[in-house]
């Protein structure tokens, strides 16, 4: 009886938002229906823009672009800090890989980057085999793990950083 209230003293609440819901049983239709479609919503974001979770991670795909050239899929997920972005540019340029693209997404102190890198363009003559031979995918992985595994006791300031979720998706760049 006593939940029954309480849930009696949300409906006039409720039905100011939804002014058009008349009795209940219309309500409660109406709240599933906007709960699943609040559920798709997220699943479509979560698939395009894809989310930090709570463990350090490192992954590394081959591809190549529409001309043949090859490209490295680069997502590192960790706790996010101030150096973060400027130690992955000095990594890469040190390892002479450049950034066509990277994909950003914070959300409570963790950070999840998406980095599709190559190499530099120096000589046009070089084929993919010599190419990717100069830019070993251990090497280029062992730098990229010593940048997120990186601790962030250098910053000055208390604790973790929490923020709000904010999205800055497809930053394309030329070269970094």
């Amino acid at each position: 009886m006593q939940q029954q209230n309480s849930t009696d003293a949300y409906f006039p609440e409720v039905s100011q938002i939804l002014p058009w819901t008349t009795d209940k049983a219309s309500l409660l239709a109406e709240v599933i229906q906007h709960v699943k479609e609040l559920k798709r919503q997220t699943s479509i974001i979560s698939e395009t823009s894809p989310v930090p979770s709570e463990n350090d991670e490192l992954t590394l795909d081959n591809a190549s672009d529409e001309d043949g050239k090859w490209v490295i899929k680069a997502s590192i997920c960790c706790e996010d800090r101030s150096d973060l972005l400027p130690d992955l540019i000095k990594t890469l340029k040190a390892l002479r890989l450049k950034t066509l693209k990277a994909e950003i997404t914070t959300l409570g102190g963790r950070v999840r980057n998406v980095l599709f890198i190559t190499g530099e363009d120096e000589s046009e003559s070089c084929s993919n085999d010599e190419e990717q031979e100069n830019y070993s995918i251990s090497s280029i992985q062992e730098a990229l793990k010593a940048v997120m595994e990186k601790s962030s006791g250098d910053e000055s300031g208390s604790g973790s950083i929490k923020r709000q979720r904010t999205n800055s998706n497809i930053l394309e760049y030329r070269s970094l």
